[in-house]
């Protein structure tokens, strides 16, 4: 009966959702339509079709976003819950701030990663095979992450309201009494070895590697992966003293969203979260990493490949920036989808691509904006002068009035699509208190964009993106692309294991700062 309730449940979630999102399609296609249609009355149009174009009025959007019940545990966990009961489900999130990537030990890359991974494999009182056998049987989701560069640890679960007690005690176990029993972390450590040897034949990854080597110089978000003999140095004791010092109440925040009532659930946290003790640990962030002040070019060998790989970018912004709505609105402009001026040249013009594109990071400390995409070898030179000429013409150039509106409007369309998901509601408001964000931030977010200037965007594209500081990282056959790269500047040459070529071992290695180093 359990599993024919639950399958019942899930059908009638999956059919409410199906019809919110069919009608929601259908306005949005009437409503482009029409305006394509507007558009066609007296103008001469491109022979190149621009979809997605943001089905707005000219009001700007006003929302009342729904504020979480908050609630303070005795041991210092912030809870914030927001009650929806439209389907029978609910989703957690323990945002550990503290205990990321971001604050690893030099010489152990991916240890936290590798402590939230090994959480389900094992607790004083259930196995790993017991867990997944749990995890399936209640229909729920388990999981926990931290990336590289990240401040936090991520423990996330979700199922049906009905069982949520059960699936969460589940979590709750993982998160609070983990074992890391050696033989499961033997395991881990051979899958994870051949995940780093599998790693250097993606392009994609070797890009990634050098690129944040290239702007973060050396600051721990630098490294993007573990090594060899990081991974060889792990032992269950040191995954345990990372969980016990580095996952702290008081720097976590607790989000739950669902079809629960807090008046019910609050008691039960504090039950279940009773044995999690508060500690000293505070979170201290590193020294901000400076923007380079000078062009680099790069380019990581793979022999015969038929592509190049190019990522291009320097340090921006943090996200509690005042330049953030201009960086937005900019990045939307110039390449964060299929109609921004990257892919419109690059692929809908000249044909060079399937894709060029743009985004930039800022979190609690500046990250870059980034452009790039995988182009034929043959035409490295043109993608490369693309790319240059776009970054000077929204330097150089005012964006026109249409332009800017359509991309304003389009950047409020996607939110206002948003906020139609519980979850995202939720990452909204954890969000907002993990910057300290006021508590309208979200309500006049509609308004911040809407009221770039076109001055804005030509301002912070002349600061963030100047082609004189670029740092270039091309991916593929160098002895077809470096000769090519030369015309924009002096290029040096690593191999897929990240070592300079020509270079003494000692010339490629980066001192990476850690908090308190």
């Amino acid at each position: 009966m359990r599993k024919i309730r639950y399958v019942m449940r899930s059908l009638l979630a999956t059919s409410l959702l199906l019809s919110v999102l069919t009608s929601a399609f259908a306005q949005v296609v009437v409503q482009q339509s029409a305006q394509q249609q507007g558009d066609s009355k007296g103008q001469n149009l491109s022979k190149i079709e621009r979809k997605g174009r943001a089905p707005l009025s000219k009001e700007v959007l006003k929302v009342k976003l729904p504020r979480p019940i908050e609630a303070k545990l005795d041991n210092g966990l912030t809870v914030l819950i927001l009650e929806d009961s439209r389907f029978p489900t609910v989703n957690v999130q323990f945002a550990i701030n503290g205990a990321g990537a971001l604050y690893e030990p030099a010489n152990m890359p991916g240890l936290a990663s590798a402590t939230a991974q090994m959480l389900r494999e094992g607790t004083k009182t259930r196995a790993s095979k017991q867990i997944a056998e749990e995890v399936d049987r209640l229909g729920a989701t388990l999981g926990a992450f931290s990336g590289f560069g990240s401040i936090q640890t991520n423990v996330t679960a979700s199922g049906l309201s009905d069982n949520f007690d059960q699936w969460f005690a589940l979590t709750t176990d993982i998160l609070m009494n983990p074992t890391f029993p050696a033989e499961e972390l033997a395991k881990f450590k051979m899958r994870l070895k051949a995940q780093l040897r599998q790693q250097r034949s993606s392009p994609d990854f070797l890009a990634n590697e050098q690129f944040a080597r290239a702007v973060y110089g050396n600051h721990p978000a630098s490294i993007v992966a573990a090594t060899n003999e990081s991974v060889d140095a792990l032992t269950p004791e040191i995954l345990a003293n990372w969980q016990k010092t580095r996952y702290a109440p008081q720097n976590t925040i607790l989000g739950i969203a669902g079809d629960v009532k807090a008046s019910e659930i609050i008691p039960k946290l504090k039950q279940a979260l009773a044995g999690w003790q508060k500690t000293d640990a505070a979170e201290v962030l590193p020294q901000n990493p400076t923007p380079a002040a000078q062009k680099k070019i790069i380019v990581v060998n793979r022999p015969d490949s038929v592509q190049t790989t190019m990522a291009m970018g320097n340090i921006a912004i943090d996200r509690r920036s005042p330049d953030y709505p201009a960086m937005v609105v900019m990045d939307n402009i110039i390449g964060s989808g299929g109609s921004a001026r990257l892919f419109m040249k690059l692929r809908e013009e000249q044909g060079l691509t399937y894709g060029a594109y743009s985004f930039f990071t800022a979190v609690k400390y500046p990250g870059p904006w980034r452009a790039g995409g995988d182009f034929r070898t043959e035409v490295t030179e043109q993608a490369m002068t693309g790319f240059l000429n776009e970054i000077n013409r929204i330097r150089d150039e005012k964006v026109s009035a249409d332009e800017l509106e359509e991309n304003k409007r389009s950047v409020v369309a996607s939110f206002a699509l948003s906020l139609e998901q519980p979850t995202q509601l939720l990452s909204y408001e954890i969000t907002r208190r993990i910057y300290g964000f006021p508590e309208d931030y979200w309500e006049t977010y509609p308004a911040r964009i809407m009221a770039v200037t076109a001055d804005d965007v030509q301002r912070v594209a002349r600061k963030y993106l100047n082609p004189e500081s670029l740092q270039i990282v091309a991916v593929g056959d160098a002895s077809k692309i470096k000769t090519v790269l030369e015309k924009f500047g002096t290029v040096t040459v690593y191999d897929a294991e990240g070592k300079q070529e020509g270079a003494k071992p000692s010339a490629t290695t980066n001192t990476v700062t850690r908090p308190g180093q």
